[in-house]
């Protein structure tokens, strides 16, 4: 029973586990090359029975020392955040609180795209009681094998660490722990303190060192010498060496690092889509997007190539077309990486270090090797004729006429200078852009395509507009996308953030579509249509094969407080994105795009990807897809 305010120890501030956890978090620090910045940016909640006394409480009581941010959906508050780190270079993050249940589970899909592209994020979902007054209470799960398990059991799989805080003194070694893997570039990603609802809210005697200010320092791992060696050796001896830059590049900020080796060596540099950018588009060593969406030039360099040099890649199968792609009978790979699990892949020889000390430890070493003109003429004229194809693909012959996906990126791309920032995710559009896109800058190009989660676009363009205001921010999302999270528009109304958000509608799941038709199954289901009823009138027997369903996007998205421009031909478009451009608040560009199959499209894949095709089939659409699978999985092969 509560007796009132209880005296505190001697060095000692008594407060309860939700006011020591934001009082501590408001005091943490990261430190790079000499700059300083606050690890925990701020605080993204939305309220329930499960936190509101707790966190909500000691939020209200932080007032300035810890800022918070509303949000709509849990799952979008973690796209917000995860948008922010990326922004900041993994050195600034926010946190998420939520209530229990599934306030709690939303949050899983959030957590799953942040580990996965290894960026922080900061997850305190509420909990069931601790001390189980009463068993079950609302939103909890029952398990009857195990009284210690809860919802937020699912986080764990997909956190880089997680803990329930079922004692208030076991915060500290827990909070701790998570900064330390909050600030690890080698080990980053999500990072949940599960907090039941009774402990948030209860007293305790902190020790004052607790709160003093702590600094996170980011050191840059230098590379092994022997390691470093052994390295130098294989590219010098390489002929026809082909870089591959991954996202990693941009988390160290290694750009330069990467631009001085290239120009000292002559080497080629494709990208990932998280490296993308790495070189401005312009640059002569720079190939374009490797893999299923990459350009032909890279691509048929990475079959010719003897040496693959991966800088901060993950190898992903859009990478390596499904271990298609490098098809050279003796080609190696070294790879460079923060994490020595990446840096084996492939049968490597692994250079375990940050990225920029790496790049800069090779450029020293090989300050007195070039490769042959002959190979660099080569990509210079691929890179050329690629270039021809982008125009192709942008080109614009009749101005009254509605654009294709691949015309409204250039009519965008026409606009944009190295200030503006391109954020997408899932869709046909990552595709396109890979392909297609001109980075100017070198985080202009924000494509989420590790998890490549469907409503991603707009809470990411919200938390990367809050880490660089001032600079325009798009978020380009499909009607599907749209579809699967709109909310956060209500948030940058609200904040009055300038996001300029551009729909693309075309009745359905566009790259799905594709790609059914790929693997045999004719676009089954991905359609916005209505259904065509066959005469039995079983319920659920028809196709969607109908008219295009009445779906006014550009209505939804008014209905939220976003300023919507309509943009009916190529002409209205371009009117369309300047002004939205210009807006000073959160502004929609409403597009219905043709389909590529009245038009000119974007270039076709020009690397492979794995979906098995179904082995037996009596439609003969399935039927010709596996033959022509069979004949693509024969050239997958094991680097070993």
């Amino acid at each position: 029973m509560s007796t009132g305010p209880i005296t505190p120890r001697p060095g000692t501030r008594r407060l309860t586990t939700a006011q020591a956890l934001v009082a501590f978090l408001a005091r943490q620090y990261t430190e790079r090359d000499g700059h300083r910045r606050r690890l925990i940016g701020a605080t993204w909640g939305i309220f329930g029975h499960g936190n509101v006394a707790g966190i909500g409480q000691a939020l209200l009581e932080s007032g300035p020392d810890m800022p918070y941010h509303q949000g709509r959906n849990e799952q979008a508050m973690v796209h917000a955040a995860v948008g922010y780190a990326r922004q900041c270079g993994r050195l600034s993050t926010h946190a998420v609180t939520t209530s229990i249940g599934p306030g709690a589970t939303n949050l899983v899909t959030g957590a799953a795209l942040a580990t996965i592209n290894r960026l922080p994020v900061l997850l305190l979902p509420g909990d069931a009681f601790a001390t189980r007054p009463a068993d079950p209470v609302l939103q909890q799960l029952e398990v009857p094998y195990a009284g210690d398990v809860s919802v937020n059991d699912t986080l764990r799989p997909v956190s880089r660490y997680f803990d329930r805080i079922s004692r208030p003194e076991a915060l500290i070694p827990a909070v701790l722990t998570a900064m330390r893997v909050l600030t690890d570039p080698a080990e980053t990603g999500a990072v949940t303190l599960a907090l039941p609802q009774d402990v948030q809210a209860e007293a305790y005697d902190w020790p004052e060192e607790f709160f003093a200010e702590r600094v996170w320092r980011v050191h840059r791992p230098q590379p092994d010498p022997e390691a470093l060696a052994v390295a130098v050796r294989a590219i010098a001896e390489a002929r026809r060496p082909l870089i591959i830059a991954g996202g990693g590049v941009h988390h160290s900020g290694a750009e330069e690092a990467l631009e001085q080796l290239a120009e000292a060596t002559g080497i080629p540099v494709a990208s990932t889509q998280a490296g993308k950018g790495s070189l401005r588009y312009d640059h002569t060593a720079d190939v374009g997007g490797i893999g299923h969406t990459g350009t032909a030039t890279a691509d048929e360099l990475a079959r010719a190539a003897d040496l693959v040099i991966g800088v901060g890649t993950r190898y992903s199968d859009f990478t390596t077309a499904s271990a298609t792609l490098f098809a050279h009978p003796e080609v190696r790979f070294v790879n460079l990486n923060i994490t020595g699990f990446d840096a084996h892949k492939l049968a490597a020889l692994p250079l375990v270090a940050d990225a920029r000390a790496g790049l800069v430890a090779l450029t020293g070493a090989l300050r007195d090797h070039r490769v042959e003109h002959g190979y660099e003429t080569e990509y210079t004229d691929g890179k050329e004729r690629w270039e021809h194809r982008v125009d192709a693909a942008y080109e614009v012959r009749d101005a009254e006429v509605r654009p294709t996906q691949p015309q409204v990126l250039g009519v965008l791309d026409g606009l944009v200078t190295a200030d503006d920032i391109v954020i997408n995710a899932a869709g046909s559009l990552p595709g396109d852009l890979h392909k297609l896109w001109r980075s100017r800058s070198s985080d202009q190009y924000h494509v989420e395509y590790g998890y490549s989660c469907m409503g991603y676009e707009i809470p990411a363009a919200i938390g990367v507009a809050m880490a660089t205001p001032g600079r325009p921010v798009w978020a380009l999302v499909g009607d599907g996308t749209y579809l699967m999270n709109p909310t956060e528009i209500v948030t940058a109304v609200q904040e009055n953030i300038p996001i300029k958000v551009v729909i693309l509608q075309n009745h359905g799941y566009a790259s799905i579509g594709g790609l059914s038709e790929a693997v045999g199954c004719e676009g089954f289901g991905t359609a916005y249509r209505y259904r065509e009823q066959p005469d039995t009138g079983v319920p659920g027997t028809g196709s969607y094969t109908g008219r295009p369903l009445p779906v006014d996007l550009g209505a939804n998205a008014a209905s939220l407080g976003m300023r919507v421009i309509r943009a009916k031909t190529v002409r209205d478009l371009r009117e369309a994105l300047t002004e939205a451009r210009a807006a000073d608040r959160p502004t929609c560009v409403y597009v219905e795009t043709e389909t590529a199959d009245t038009v000119s499209g974007p270039p076709p894949a020009q690397a492979w990807w794995d979906v098995p095709v179904a082995e037996t089939a009596t439609r003969p659409s399935a039927v010709k897809a596996r033959q022509e699978y069979d004949r693509q999985v024969a050239a997958r092969r094991r680097h070993l």
